[in-house]
């Protein structure tokens, strides 16, 4: 006999009951093998198996399951046969681990506390878990009972009810097994005693398997939870609250461009969207308004049809509840749909009464990317199965205060929110939607004459339509509970200290070690821009492989080559430009910056460390006028629908930024070699006078004076004196991002057009953007790659710093589906001695030594963090959520590695 047991009376996802959290060792041995001992003629027993039906036990995906029976019973083979052995906890494992002997009972209580501490790590997790012990005593079901309780998960009971003779016979079998005569009946009459109540004590379900053949012939079905609704990827429309307002609902979805189809009575039976979108209600569908058998005939057919989803609002619990016979207050509204009710017929009443028993209270959505429920749901109750997480979701918490109008006051969960999932809800009435930490409230007060609002998921698009009336008084004002407007409490320490894993689309996951992210936050807290603004840090490059050309550390046929074997046939060589990265964010109007980044302004420029660039705003705010001018000019915040622009830039001159360390490092190394070195050599002119042999050691010496004033006139051309505006340059190479748009995986030919057009466009009287010069060239023809290198040779001879060699594609993968290196600069001999020393040459076979493998692995996770930072910011997360991968780029530059690469 097979016995599958689910609590009736409530939703399907409803809670745990409640019960004492005792715990306590469950002192009798367990076998680990199944020797297959048979009590009774063999024959018949294997006849009697082949001949029983397939028993089939529904499991559910993230659960405990706990296997009872006496030892012997086989739950160890069973475990083995039915379950992964990452799944299954065993209780004389855990008795090996603390005591190196399976069979040392008096390790029993040390073992369950290690079984207990497995079991709950596993449930946090949201693992299936499976504990092979006896658990034929209570106390030891209590405990793990308590842990799925604490994780919100279903605890699930598997019994395996094999004779005591049989169990006896198996574990005759085991020399290292040895049990008192009196242990396997005390077990067997505990596991008697305890199978009419593992229901009451809280197991959500309980199969019984009896004998050996039922053991033999069971088949475990895994079960997906009812909210596990991942593989619906969307897109979605997430209606908020309606409360009865059936005219705002069918223009609503006109308006986002559903289909309504109406009965012969000309009432509104189901709607579907011709791209197949789906519809997704929060709850609230019922009470206050003035049709909400309307409403709930619309929804139920939606939803009947596959056009709509809907989760359960606290109205409709409480209507439910009534619907049921239940005693409820009539309040908030619940009158005017009792009544309105009363008028349809009992058959509608009844599929109502069926609509809403079956509502499960929130659903995971786009491989867990989106959640769904009424009230809100943090994180770690996710896709849980509780009835504190179902009270969570219709009901919210509250702090246990009320407030001037006798309502509770909502604690502000999502102030604190910091997980990967949008979540999706309603149930507290504010004046408009607005993202609060990846979460947002879609309940705008319809009913009581405010807006009822869609939200466009993956768009991130709000869609309203007003009221048309004030259809029931509110007690309290609508107002916004959650400071901060948009992005809710800006950061917290918690998002970036401590080791950090970065989950990012284009490259797995980056890990940033404490060291580095201590490193960083100093930086970010005492040096950098409001984080507001800091939505992306450039990252490093990477040099192209070292050369073996006599006379060269860097060349352009390594870049080429690498790319050929990577599989890109098309790459694009920009200008190097003589300058400092800057990072530029520039607004259209004052208030574009407002309304995405929370800070009103005309922009910012910004360094890779995330720096102000320029320390003087009157400065700053000229250069960002001269940009604005030139992109309103260009159409370019028409063109891509905009309010700002992201762009990647190089700054120059160099002195601009760096003139302290042009001082220090480079002009004293030059300064000291003009005032020693001719000393030296008219020393050596007078000893050759006298006769001495000082040939060689003269050329060595002239050689040295030659490499020094190559050094000083390699660094002076990235000098030069600015006044103002005047003797600035701005060149901008790539157009990283716009409003709801990530540009930066676009083709470089586009960046290059559209950057073409806004240099063009600058004062053309007093210019200060400059062009960044560029050439394609296809890595499979040899005359191309030819071309490419006499380009690079004709920049680096008129004293230019050398080229970046890029993907034209932009975003490549090769052939096994790894990144390709996003750019990798090649630079020219003499820049190279600012680099390396004014001598480098003479060292060029040392030097050819460098190791490039952590510099290229540091390209790529900061490249990724780069993307994933915009694909956020275009997705309009959170603040938070994109500062995490920006601040993870600056947390890997202090990985060491050799600057000068």
């Amino acid at each position: 006999m097979t016995s599958d047991v689910l609590p009736t009376g409530g939703s399907a996802d409803d809670g745990l009951p409640a019960g004492p959290a005792d715990t306590g060792p469950d002192t009798d041995a367990d076998t680990t093998a199944d020797t297959g001992g048979i009590v009774g003629a063999a024959a018949d027993a294997a006849a009697a198996e082949a001949a029983q039906p397939v028993r089939r036990l529904p499991v559910t995906d993230v659960s405990l399951v706990v296997l009872i029976g006496t030892s012997g019973s086989g739950k160890s083979t069973f475990a083995r046969r039915h379950f992964q052995p990452t799944q299954v906890v065993s209780s004389d494992y855990c008795r090996g681990l603390v005591a190196d002997d399976e069979n040392d009972q008096s390790a029993s209580t040390d073992a369950f506390d290690v079984l207990h501490y497995i079991v709950g790590k596993r449930l946090a997790a949201g693992r299936l878990t499976v504990v092979d012990a006896t658990n034929v005593q209570p106390e030891s079901r209590k405990a793990l009972i308590r842990l799925a309780r604490e994780h919100d998960v279903l605890p699930i009971a598997i019994v395996l009810d094999v004779p005591t003779p049989v169990c006896a016979e198996r574990n005759s079998h085991r020399p290292d097994r040895r049990l008192p005569a009196h242990v396997l009946p005390r077990q067997q009459r505990e596991l008697r005693r305890s199978m009419k109540g593992l229901e009451r004590e809280g197991f959500r379900k309980v199969h019984v398997l009896r004998g050996e053949a039922e053991v033999a012939a069971a088949e475990i079905v895994p079960e997906k939870r009812f909210n596990d609704l991942r593989h619906l990827t969307g897109p979605f429309d997430i209606v908020g609250d309606v409360h009865g307002c059936r005219s705002e609902l069918e223009t609503l979805l006109v308006r986002l461009g559903y289909r309504i189809d109406r009965d012969d009575r000309g009432r509104a039976v189901d709607a579907a969207h011709p791209e197949g979108r789906t519809a997704v209600f929060v709850g609230d569908l019922v009470d206050r308004g003035p049709d909400t058998p309307g409403v709930l005939r619309l929804v139920m057919g939606m939803v009947a049809a596959g056009h709509a989803l809907c989760v359960p609002g606290n109205h409709e619990n409480k209507l439910g509840r009534h619907m049921d016979g239940r005693k409820v207050t009539v309040s908030h509204g619940l009158k005017e749909s009792i009544d309105q009710l009363a008028a349809e017929p009992e058959e509608f009443r009844a599929e109502v009464r069926a609509f809403m028993r079956g509502l499960v209270s929130h659903y995971l959505l786009d491989g867990g990317a989106l959640v769904v429920c009424h009230a809100g749901l943090p994180e770690k109750y996710h896709g849980r199965n509780s009835g504190r997480v179902r009270s969570h979701a219709l009901y919210g918490d509250t702090t246990g205060e009320t407030d001037e109008y006798g309502l509770p006051v909502r604690y502000p969960w999502a102030e604190e929110y910091r997980g990967r999932a949008l979540v999706v809800y309603g149930h507290t009435p504010t004046p408009t939607a607005s993202f609060v930490n990846n979460t947002i409230c879609l309940d705008t007060g319809c009913v009581f004459g405010g807006h009822l609002t869609a939200l466009r998921y993956p768009e991130r698009e709000l869609v309203t339509v007003p009221a048309e009336q004030e259809w029931y008084a509110p007690v309290r004002p609508l107002h916004t509970d959650a400071p901060g407007g948009r992005e809710g409490r800006p950061l917290d320490l918690a998002d970036v200290a401590g080791r950090r894993i970065v989950e990012t689309a284009h490259h797995g996951r980056v890990s940033v070690r404490e060291e580095n992210a201590a490193a960083a936050l100093e930086v970010m807290s005492r040096f950098a821009l409001d984080p507001r603004l800091l939505a992306y840090l450039p990252p490093t490059m990477a040099p192209s492989a070292t050369s073996r050309r006599e006379g060269y550390l860097e060349h352009p046929e390594e870049a080429f080559f690498a790319y050929r074997h990577d599989g890109v046939q098309q790459v694009v060589c920009e200008e190097k430009h003589m300058g400092s990265r800057a990072v530029v964010l520039v607004a259209r109007d004052g208030s574009a910056l407002e309304k995405r980044f929370g800070l009103a302004g005309p922009g910012a420029i910004w360094t890779r460390t995330g720096r102000a660039f320029l320390g003087d705003e009157e400065l700053t705010g000229a250069v960002l006028a001269r940009l604005r001018a030139a992109a309103e000019r260009a159409g370019l915040f028409d063109e891509l629908g905009t309010g700002w622009l992201l762009l990647d830039t190089e700054l120059m001159p160099w002195s601009l930024k760096a003139a302290e360390l042009l001082r220090r490092q480079y002009a004293a190394v030059g300064a000291a070699a003009g005032a020693a070195l001719p000393q030296v050599l008219a020393a050596l002119d007078r000893a050759a006078e006298r006769g001495l042999d000082v040939a060689d050691l003269t050329a060595r010496q002239r050689q040295r004076a030659l490499d020094a004033d190559a050094f000083t006139a390699a660094y002076r051309r990235y000098c030069w004196p600015t006044e103002g505006l005047s003797g600035i340059r701005l060149a901008p190479f790539q157009l990283l991002a716009a409003e709801g748009a990530n540009l930066a995986v676009l083709p470089h030919d586009r960046h290059l057009g559209w950057l073409d057009r806004l240099v063009g466009a600058d004062d053309p009287d007093e210019p200060i953007l400059q062009r960044t010069g560029r050439l394609v060239v296809d890595t499979a023809d040899e005359a191309s790659v030819a071309a490419g290198i006499a380009w690079w040779e004709e920049l680096t001879a008129a004293g230019g710093e050398g080229m970046v060699v890029k993907p034209l594609a932009s975003l490549v993968r090769d052939a096994g589906g790894r990144l390709v290196q996003p750019g990798v600069k090649v630079r020219g001999r003499e820049y190279l001695r600012i680099i390396y020393g004014p001598d480098y040459t003479e060292y060029l076979d040392q030097l050819r030594q460098r190791f490039l493998g952590h510099k290229r692995s540091l390209a790529l996770r900061e490249y990724a963090l780069g993307l994933e930072a915009l694909d956020r910011l275009a997705a309009g997360e959170p603040l938070w959520r994109v500062h995490e991968p920006v601040f993870a780029v600056l947390a890997l530059e202090s990985e060491p590695v050799d600057p000068r690469l």
